[in-house]
């Protein structure tokens, strides 16, 4: 049985409904319109749009409207429509934390048996999983993303490390970058890819957030456990440590790129699209043209010696609203053409966002593109999704907020505050 809305979410819907937001109309006479609601891009998305539309050959067209660049902005945006059973939003892309939410509040339209199988074949098993909720497929996975280890080969070799070597830890890289007084850079600000960061450590050591996701308010929390306090103990060492970044508590993806590219750059956690952004910006000489030739990169980290790391997992699935008119038809044939295989590759091309169909990394002009696709490929396939919940928002922002700045993490209270602290949000005995 479906559950309700997460109080907040319910909270935010009930509003919403009672202002009167208008639904928007999917379209009048002639050549049906499907609306794609699309997080920014470098184009990519439009460029799919219409050859998708000229391949339908005049069933439909597809119109997309970008969503802000903040994906918790995406989800307001999103939500706000779908609770007013907007009819013209079609197809969204949604980051797949965001898919269990929405699909248990009832807002997407489940793939059938049939559909289901078309658009998970081939596929990474993480994107599958964070399609699914409750045994169903809610959103059709469309790009995939994962973490890899980046670093200057040249301060690698001072320090006489191995990053690709199958021992190397968290500990060893923090250790290296201070005996070299290079950096290891993160992403520790009070936002989602802190949570990210959190989540695979903990993976990686073994361990998980919370589990038992379906029973929402009841669900287990897990986090202040062994693999909790193992975690805590390399965000304290690093953020303690020389090796850090001075802005640490504040680095986003792209601050934590100008640390790696500064004069202490040394080893950094950050997506895929750094190759393709390295490159560019080394072209318009934005950074030193020589910074590419001396970039490596490498499996995410472990935790222990001994045990294979947990790279994030991230990207994008393909949904399709509830109440539009062409649910049941033309929005699924969009949503089939969007995600075959010639077109993630075709997307990844166009924007380095990788494919979330394994077999697209064995195309020669892939691994061309991308000398690290084979890498790319095998980190998804072993990536560990952070929480699978509708309750996604309330844990991750509880989880920041215990944990956040770095250097306050301690692994002997860390973990049991905020396993505390999500429990309580969890049950609205505290809010966030």
């Amino acid at each position: 049985m479906r559950r309700s809305l997460p109080p907040l979410r319910a909270a935010v819907a009930l509003t919403l409904l009672a202002g009167g937001l208008a639904a928007c109309s999917g379209g009048g006479g002639g050549t049906p319109t499907l609306n794609w609601y699309i997080n920014p891009d470098d184009g990519g998305q439009a460029k799919l749009a219409a050859s998708c539309t000229k391949a339908s050959g005049g069933k439909y067209k597809i119109k997309t409207s970008v969503l802000p660049n903040d994906a918790t902005q995406q989800r307001e945006q999103l939500v706000r429509r779908l609770a007013a059973k907007d009819s013209g939003l079609d197809i969204m892309s949604l980051d797949p934390v965001f898919v269990a939410e929405v699909a248990n509040a009832g807002f997407l339209r489940p793939f059938t048996a049939a559909e289901s199988k078309q658009f998970t074949d081939g596929v990474f098993p993480p994107a599958v999983q964070s399609s699914t909720w409750e045994g169903k497929l809610y959103a059709a996975p469309f790009w995939a993303n994962t973490q890899l280890l980046w670093y200057r080969k040249s301060a690698a070799q001072k320090a006489g490390v191995d990053p690709s070597a199958p021992d190397f830890t968290w500990d060893k890289m923090i250790d290296a970058a201070v005996r070299t007084n290079t950096t290891v850079a993160a992403q520790g600000n009070r936002y989602e890819g802190y949570m990210v960061w959190i989540n695979a450590l903990i993976s990686s050591a073994g361990g998980r957030i919370i589990s038992d996701a379906e029973k929402g308010a009841d669900a287990t929390i897990e986090i202040d456990s062994p693999a909790g306090r193992q975690a805590a103990t390399i965000i304290r060492k690093l953020a303690r440590s020389k090796a850090a970044s001075p802005t640490l508590s504040t680095d986003i993806e792209e601050q934590a790129r100008s640390v790696l590219n500064g004069s202490r750059g040394g080893f950094m956690i950050n997506w895929g699209y750094i190759w393709r952004a390295e490159n560019g910006d080394a072209k318009a000489g934005v950074i030193n043209k020589n910074i590419p030739a001396d970039l490596g990169w490498a499996r995410y980290p472990k935790v222990n010696a001994n045990q294979d790391s947990k790279p994030p997992f991230g990207g994008i699935e393909l949904g399709i609203g509830g109440y539009g008119k062409y649910r049941d038809t033309l929005a699924v044939d969009a949503v089939r053409c969007i995600t075959t295989p010639e077109n993630m590759k075709q997307y990844m091309i166009d924007t380095g966002n990788p494919a979330a169909r394994a077999v697209v990394y064995d195309d020669p002009q892939i691994k061309k593109e991308f000398p690290m696709a084979g890498l790319i490929r095998d980190s998804i396939n072993a990536a560990s999704p952070r929480p699978i919940t509708p309750y996604y928002t309330d844990v991750s922002g509880a989880v920041q907020s215990r944990w956040h700045p770095p250097a306050s993490v301690d692994p002997n209270s860390t973990p049991r505050r905020s396993e505390t602290f999500i429990r309580q949000v969890l049950r609205d005995q505290a809010l966030l």
